[in-house]
């Protein structure tokens, strides 16, 4: 095995790293993962156990966070959608909450956008590409299967997009994301049945982006060391990993509408 190539530097030394389905999941807490405006109408909502809630104005909208330290996946992200407030789910999409949270933040932000617009939420008119152009731009591989489904690998191996393509019969996500081996992922994301792909887009965008992620040396993960490459160091940062801050000031409860 190779030697570690963090292991010169200090454990709080801050570094900007690439790729980054490979890159740990970083300081997450409230406010990088849920760009909302918690001062206009958003509410924020803990409940037991850690968990929280955010929630649109006219409650058709809502993430959750559930932290589980004990398990491998840390938890999990979850957005969910209806039709009515509170009602059915239209679609939903849960992360790992190992996920970058780099990753969260951009499909949370892109959400926010299609909320502007609520009728993008349940009827999106993006093309299918668009939910993987950019990966085939920076060298991810394509496999096309005849069973309805295309994987598109990220060029070390270590990280994937799978699109079922042929819908019919199919109680599969539409979409699945993951960092690792699929047999045993360090995250992984599933995208229901009609997500709109502009979130897809938006994930897969930020997956395959080319800017390094900031994070500090004890918080990368032993098992991706040897696949990551060191943009820059910096001086020390704030901690991470401190999930369940909260917004400065959560609304109170009790006035959705």
């Amino acid at each position: 095995m190779s030697p570690d190539p963090f292991n010169a530097l200090n454990p709080d030394q801050t570094v900007r790293v690439l790729p980054r389905h490979l890159a740990g999941p970083g300081a997450l807490d409230l406010h990088t993962a849920w760009p909302f405006p918690f001062d206009d109408d958003w509410h924020l909502h803990p409940a037991d156990k850690g968990k929280v809630f955010a929630i649109s104005p006219c409650a058709r909208l809502w993430t959750l966070f559930v932290p589980e330290p004990d398990k491998r996946n840390k938890g999990t992200w979850t957005i969910g959608v209806s039709r009515v407030p509170f009602g059915h789910l239209a679609w939903q999409i849960p992360f790992d909450a190992t996920t970058p949270v780099e990753l969260l933040h951009d499909v949370h932000a892109e959400l926010l956008d299609l909320y502007s617009d609520r009728d993008r939420l349940f009827e999106d008119e993006t093309a299918p590409h668009e939910g993987y152009a950019l990966l085939l731009g920076r060298g991810w591989s394509h496999d096309v299967k005849t069973d309805g489904t295309q994987t598109f690998l990220a060029p070390e191996g270590l990280g994937g997009v799978r699109h079922r393509y042929a819908i019919s019969g199919s109680s599969g996500p539409a979409w699945r994301a993951w960092g690792g081996y699929l047999s045993e992922p360090h995250w992984q994301a599933h995208f229901s049945f009609g997500t709109p792909t502009k979130l897809v887009a938006a994930f897969s965008a930020s997956l395959g982006s080319t800017e390094p992620l900031h994070r500090t040396v004890q918080d990368i993960p032993f098992h991706t060391r040897q696949h990551l490459f060191v943009a820059t160091t910096a001086a020390k940062q704030p901690p991470s990993y401190s999930p369940a801050v909260l917004p400065a000031a959560a609304p109170a409860a009790g006035q959705i509408r």
